[in-house]
């Protein structure tokens, strides 16, 4: 289990609350089985790890708010990565009018091992961030999708259900975005 796994396990355990354990139970299953997840979702979305950190913490915290609903739930995959997806978006919509500062923590958790030599690590950590940055170019819908497609690995229907429209759409979006990446990496001189 990861420090943050640990983390996020550790406020959801059995307290003096009056919650059935089999709702504990079952919410720090959802924290063991999916925060990995959310927080790669979130993370994709912020480009922050603490900012991720705290998405994910949200979401855990309305799930708990709303533990009544589980019994509801058909998948809890989707219903979170949307939880954390519009935690994340709106957070981001509070934060245009701050200007964003860069944090080092995230830049040191982002270097390579020692592995490598620190040419090569520069070398590509600068092609990953020219890369995000022109994903970050990419029109919204089509940003959503392929980012949920590609790091969070999640289906098209399941997109789908995340974002709240259809397969058709969701495929139509990804090939979209697949291409106008592929024209921007071409032009910024980036091997495919």
């Amino acid at each position: 289990m990861s420090c943050f796994e640990g983390q996020l396990a550790s406020w959801v355990a059995p307290a003096p609350v009056a919650m059935p354990l089999d709702t504990t139970r079952t919410i720090a299953q959802l924290v063991a089985e999916y925060s990995t997840a959310l927080y790669r979702v979130a993370f994709s979305v912020t480009r922050n790890a603490a900012e991720a950190e705290d998405a994910v913490q949200e979401t855990f915290l309305r799930v708990l708010r709303h533990e009544s609903r589980l019994g509801e739930i058909r998948d809890y995959r989707v219903w979170l990565v949307r939880i954390v997806w519009n935690i994340v978006l709106d957070r981001k919509r509070r934060a245009k009018t701050r200007p964003e500062g860069e944090d080092l923590a995230d830049h040191a958790r982002a270097l390579p091992s020692s592995d490598r030599a620190a040419d090569a690590s520069v070398i590509s950590a600068q092609e990953r961030d020219r890369i995000l940055a022109l994903i970050d170019r990419l029109p919204v819908r089509e940003r959503e999708a392929l980012l949920l497609s590609a790091v969070e690995e999640l289906t098209t229907a399941e997109i789908a259900a995340a974002l709240r429209t259809t397969e058709s759409s969701i495929r139509s979006r990804i090939f979209r975005a697949r291409r106008e990446l592929a024209v921007l990496l071409e032009k910024e001189g980036i091997p495919r």
